[in-house]
């Protein structure tokens, strides 16, 4: 049987209780792979955060508080070369402004340093990515349109953290936001999935459209192609790669009405599986979960395999899910005892076998105490199993 090691001791809580909403905004695994960073997010009154920290594996130690110049959410965290991180972008309270400014954590100053150029555009919700020549994708997201509603973004730039400035990288076929962005290829390319597009009602639609970006595109024409079109629209999921050329992908949020007019009130429990192969790849169906979820997390351990850890079916009057999850070899198997605390909306990352899980939102409305989202300061360090 998979062994865990729950809410071990050697993982001290973090400093504030904060909860990371967006797709690529939570936590980074630093380059030597034994430390993780972690930066802003939302309090519970959903406002932005300027805390920082770096957890070292080897120790189980947070290194003092790293405060941001700006209190940021829903913004992207990416590592660089040389143990630095790239922090783009966000919003500092909900309903406010995107921001288009951008910050640098150097290792060796110990702190955030404000990148003088901003962005070409002020965006929340997007993904960013490194790719094999050392520039920074970011792609998509949202803004706000004149009259203050929200819109999704086609376009996307390149960050060059060697002449510290910005870049357009082409627009991208399809305007998104929340979706997940992952490198393939060795670097040279990017599968974009998923997220959902503001359309002014209650929920905003999820997306099956997908689309590679190819760093190596010939000059004069467009880096973005369309790609194959996942099986289930889907916002709230997660999508990891498995190999250089393979990509997991796993729930999302409640998808509403299905096919067969029915109500469907839960989770998404299908998985399915990206194959880079001709110009569009191809998606296959995966094995499904034993039971649907959103807002959850996933990290790769090496090998092939995927843990996914928490979630829950919406974010109105629900507790977070404690169930743990490996993939491997076309399997699921639980990993016992789970988590200690179940949340959503956290953040998680692997070093090695390793995987650390930090923060997130516990329960919310009827589910909660004085009827208001309570969030968790709380670590857990935990080994995903051989």
């Amino acid at each position: 049987m998979t062994s865990v090691l729950a809410a071990d001791p050697t993982a001290p809580p973090y400093a504030v209780a904060v909860t990371w909403a967006g797709q690529h905004d939570a936590a980074v695994l630093l380059e030597g792979g034994k430390k993780a960073l972690l930066a802003g997010g939302a309090d519970e009154t959903f406002a932005g955060v300027k805390h920082s920290a770096v957890f070292d594996f080897d120790t189980g130690k947070w290194s003092d508080p790293l405060l941001l110049g700006t209190a940021r959410q829903l913004h992207a965290l990416t590592p660089l070369a040389g143990g630095k991180a790239l922090i783009t972008g966000g919003i500092s309270a909900a309903g406010g402004p995107a921001l288009a400014t951008a910050e640098l954590y150097d290792p060796a100053e110990g702190k955030w340093l404000p990148v003088e150029k901003p962005m070409k555009a002020g965006r929340w919700g997007h993904s960013a990515v490194t790719l094999s020549n050392g520039k920074v994708l970011v792609a998509g997201g949202s803004t706000l349109r004149p009259g203050g509603k929200a819109m999704a973004l086609r376009s996307a730039e390149l960050f060059d953290p060697v002449t510290k400035t910005w870049e357009t990288a082409g627009d991208m076929t399809d305007a998104r936001t929340g979706h997940v962005a992952v490198v393939l290829s060795g670097g040279k390319k990017v599968l974009v999935c998923g997220g959902s597009v503001p359309v002014g009602t209650g929920d905003d639609p999820a997306l099956a459209f997908c689309e590679i970006y190819d760093s190596t595109a010939a000059a004069g024409t467009s880096p973005w192609t369309a790609a194959a079109t996942m099986r289930f629209p889907r916002s709230g999921h997660t999508a990891t790669a498995l190999s250089d050329t393979t990509v997991l992908v796993t729930g999302g949020k409640a998808p509403g009405v299905t096919a067969e007019g029915a109500f469907d009130p839960f989770a998404r429990g299908t998985t399915e599986i990206f194959e880079l192969t001709g110009t569009t790849g191809a998606w296959r169906d995966a094995k499904p979960m034993s039971g649907g979820r959103a807002l959850h997390r996933a990290v790769a351990v090496g090998g092939g395999r995927v843990v996914v850890t928490g979630g829950a079916d919406d974010v109105a009057n629900e507790a977070g899910y404690r169930s743990v999850l490996r993939y491997e070899a076309g399997e699921w198997k639980p990993v016992t005892p789970g988590l200690a605390e179940g949340r959503w909306g956290f953040a998680a990352v692997a070093s090695g076998s390793t995987v650390l899980v930090v923060g997130g939102i516990a329960r919310t409305g009827l589910a909660a105490a004085a009827q208001k989202a309570e969030l968790a300061a709380t670590a857990e360090k935990f080994g995903s199993g051989s």
